[in-house]
């Protein structure tokens, strides 16, 4: 059933977007896992699958690239990895490049955002009061932008550099994240941060309050970027005793299990349920300004996290834990509690919302395609193949790409032979096929750019 977007108003946009989600940690039914070659895992996002029945997520939804910066960057520009101009995590976004947040603005919406943005990263100031003209000229009209969990303990240790930490230096808490963050890795403890401190509660505050500043005559987009659950996997007390029974399965394909990998996972859950608590804060503001009705909530992550599948752990990898991402859209005028394999790129969701906002184009957005037609039920494919790469990043060593379809999925990587997986039959990319179909490793290279199609960048 589809409900109709009432033609007299262009509907607002809340957009949840957490670091570092893997895409296969959702509440998926049975035969979804399954077909991830997974078993149910005991997540609790009520609010998140509240928004899965009431519309359409994306399955097969991939990262550009899987690490914060670049990801974000072609999320903004509209662009694949190579066209967006963000290498890595030590470049800015080159303001002088349109983003679908500048068209947004220009067409009379309001546009907020909250938490970590990533689009001036390499800087390392943000405003204490997390606002820095760049956020108005790549389309903000209004920001808090913080940093992230490692670069707020770098650029904060002495002073803050962010809103957060200025707002942990003024509560007299800084000293206490800062030892607790700093040299944390992989442990799992509790922070003794109060719950209230705890970086996505205090960001999510500041959503709530952009929300209730906005006003109502004029349409508005507002993206929530969460800290979490990103590593280190940083819980509070109350989170921490929450998950402290919960079992989960071990890593894939691992050869040697972490000690504590149950407690990783259960602190990394634990992230997730309470980014889905502020999910549910973030809709009832939304609810309560009467606005639900011609409201298109939106979930997705920048990359996702190896976990400890087959060894790895965090991002930059091509892999699937890592390349994954979730993507849920719901609202008026899109079908509810669907599942869709539809080969989606995360940088589509800028020329979707910019398609739901009244049919509005970026033309430099030359590699994001609208999924309206999907959401409304006029289609069901976008693309033939999605690609994901990145050239350099602090958790991968070498210079890949992948380009997949619904069956098969090539990674090219710089000094190593190809492999490719049937991922239809082998989900977990476990049997390296590429010497028995050197017809479909040539089909899927042509995807990907010229300088990769033998077999690594020139």
């Amino acid at each position: 059933m589809v409900e109709e977007i009432g033609a007299s108003k262009a509907p607002n946009f809340l957009f949840l977007f957490p670091d570092t989600h893997r895409g296969d940690w959702l509440p998926y039914p049975p035969d979804v896992l399954a077909a991830l070659g997974m078993e149910e895992l005991p997540l609790r996002m009520p609010n998140l699958a509240a928004l899965m029945a009431g519309g359409v997520t994306f399955n097969r939804a991939v990262t550009p690239s899987p690490l914060c910066a670049p990801a974000r960057a072609c999320l903004a520009s509209g662009k694949r990895y190579e066209g967006a101009g963000v290498v890595g995590n030590h470049h800015n976004y080159d303001v002088t490049q349109r983003t679908f947040y500048s068209v947004l603005k220009e067409n009379g919406y309001r546009v907020g955002g909250v938490g970590k943005f990533d689009l001036t990263k390499a800087t390392h100031w943000w405003g204490l009061d997390g606002w820095i003209p760049e956020l108005g000229e790549m389309g903000f009209t209004d920001a808090i932008d913080n940093a992230g969990k490692i670069d707020a303990i770098i650029s904060g240790k002495d002073s803050p550099k962010d809103p957060y930490m200025a707002y942990l230096y003024r509560e007299g808490l800084a000293d206490i994240h800062l030892k607790d963050m700093t040299g944390r890795g992989h442990l799992t403890h509790a922070t003794d941060l109060p719950d209230e401190a705890y970086c996505d509660n205090w960001l999510t505050r500041n959503g709530v309050s952009m929300l209730r500043n906005f006003p109502k005559e004029q349409p508005w987009f507002l993206m929530v970027n969460f800290t979490g659950p990103h590593e280190p996997w940083d819980v509070t007390h109350r989170m921490k005793r929450d998950w402290a029974d919960l079992t989960f399965p071990p890593p894939e394909g691992a050869q040697k299990i972490a000690a504590n990998s149950n407690e990783i996972r259960q602190n990394y859950a634990a992230m997730l349920a309470n980014i889905d608590r502020n999910v549910g804060e973030l809709l009832e503001e939304v609810r309560r300004r009467g606005e639900l009705d011609r409201t298109v909530v939106i979930y997705a992550s920048d990359h996702g996290d190896m976990l400890g599948d087959y060894d790895k752990w965090g991002k930059c990898k091509p892999e699937r834990g890592s390349i994954s991402i979730p993507l849920i859209v719901s609202g008026p005028g899109i079908l509810r509690g669907e599942i869709r394999d539809t080969l989606v790129e995360l940088q589509d969701v800028g020329a979707t919302i910019l398609d739901l906002a009244g049919g509005l184009v970026m033309p430099e957005a030359v590699d994001a395609v609208s999924l309206r037609p999907v959401l409304v039920g006029d289609a069901s494919d976008t693309r033939d193949a999605q690609v994901s790469g990145l050239d350099e990043g602090p958790q991968h060593p070498s210079a890949w790409r992948v380009a997949a379809n619904k069956v098969w999925k090539l990674i090219v990587e710089r000094d190593r032979p190809d492999r490719i997986y049937h991922v239809a039959e082998d989900p977990w990319e476990r049997r390296n096929v590429a010497e028995v179909h050197p017809a479909v490793v040539a089909e899927l290279k042509a995807a990907l750019p010229a300088c990769w199609a033998e077999g690594g960048a020139k």
